[in-house]
């Protein structure tokens, strides 16, 4: 679990996270677009995340596709979150959400 906490404590990793989420099965290059970051340093992220099991990869031809795998962050969730209160906690979380609109 120290990898997933690892991948998960960086930002650009959470948004490779965050496009597989929307988009599943992307090439490098598809990750790589529209990004800040050199092809080397999004290679170097996904390759933590695939350590930390965060995701699956698959050859298709010459492409290499990634998947994302959300069982370590449900397994989290198990360990770390549902021992609270979950409805308390999502109420939180709006509240959270809402008063950051507000100052935006």
């Amino acid at each position: 679990m120290d990898d997933v906490f690892k991948a998960l404590a960086d930002e650009s990793r959470r948004s490779l996270l965050d496009r597989l989420h929307a988009r599943n099965g992307q090439t490098l290059n598809d990750l790589c677009d529209g990004l800040d970051m050199s092809r080397q340093a999004v290679t170097k992220h996904l390759a933590i995340l695939e350590t930390a099991n965060l995701i699956a990869t698959l050859k298709h031809g010459r492409e290499k596709l990634h998947y994302l795998n959300p069982v370590p962050i449900h397994e989290i969730g198990e360990r770390w979150i549902k021992k609270f209160d979950r409805a308390k906690l999502v109420a939180l979380g709006e509240l959270k959400r809402q008063l950051e609109k507000r100052d935006e």
